[in-house]
């Protein structure tokens, strides 16, 4: 991977993770907060690329939204199971899947047996953390997978940082992309995507499938170049919001 960032272009799109790659990740989800100075970057970014900024990330939509109200940006949420539209347009509506109260009852239960991890409830997806709890890994690897299995094939576990997460097969951050890449303001530029984790591969993949940028924060996940921490992607960010259109090829 390649240390130095590459420069700033006018010519961009942006996808963003949040959690580990715009804000220092945090000892349970419940804990992150954005910032008014990463706020005011984002929009002035996003106003440089005309709009072509969305945040991809395993959060809620309206999880996202009140993180960084006022700002409302195109969004991909739980890994691509729902997605805004820059136009505004919702595809995936949010409602809580009664097909996952299985695994909710039973791993609120592992959650109660096991102190320092945590139930994660997005209403399409439920996640386990254990961040504060390394020693349950194990266990908790052990139960999601027992829960998963009885959930049927549509169904599936997404890994992550000290977190397992059951979702709806079929829907992938590199599917959202790929969308974003079909509408305006996405379409006809060079993609870059931002992530930090394992959830982030198919994002990374995608936008080096489609000839664009991949950036890898920290040493979890590889890319094509790599940003150290969430401060060294918000400096890099910095140089896009002062780009001028003289910069535009």
């Amino acid at each position: 991977m390649i240390e130095t960032l590459p420069p700033p272009s006018l010519e961009w799109c942006l996808f963003l993770d949040v959690d580990g790659t715009l804000i220092e990740l945090t000892d349970t989800p419940f804990e992150t907060c954005a910032d008014a100075d990463l706020k005011a970057l984002l929009g002035e970014v996003a106003e440089r690329l005309g709009g072509a900024v969305a945040l991809v990330s395993g959060r809620s939509i309206e999880y996202l939204d009140a993180l960084f109200a006022p700002l409302r940006l195109p969004a991909a949420g739980l890994h691509g199971v729902e997605r805004r539209k820059a136009t505004g347009v919702m595809h995936g509506a949010s409602f809580v899947d009664s097909q996952l109260d299985p695994a909710r009852m039973a791993l609120g239960a592992l959650v109660k047996a096991r102190p320092g991890t945590l139930l994660e409830d997005k209403g399409r997806t439920v996640a386990v953390h254990f961040r504060m709890a390394p020693e349950c890994e194990a266990n908790v690897r052990d139960t999601v997978i027992a829960v998963a299995s009885q959930l049927g094939s549509n169904y599936h576990i997404q890994e992550g940082n000290m977190m397992l997460e059951i979702k709806p097969r079929g829907f992938t951050k590199d599917a959202a992309i790929k969308a974003f890449m079909q509408e305006p303001p996405f379409s006809g530029r060079t993609p870059v995507f931002v992530g930090d984790d394992l959830t982030d591969l198919d994002g990374i993949k995608i936008v080096e499938d489609l000839g664009g940028i991949s950036i890898a924060v920290g040493d979890r996940v590889h890319g094509q170049y790599r940003a150290e921490n969430p401060a060294a992607v918000r400096a890099w960010l910095q140089g896009i919001a002062t780009l001028h259109d003289s910069h535009r090829a």
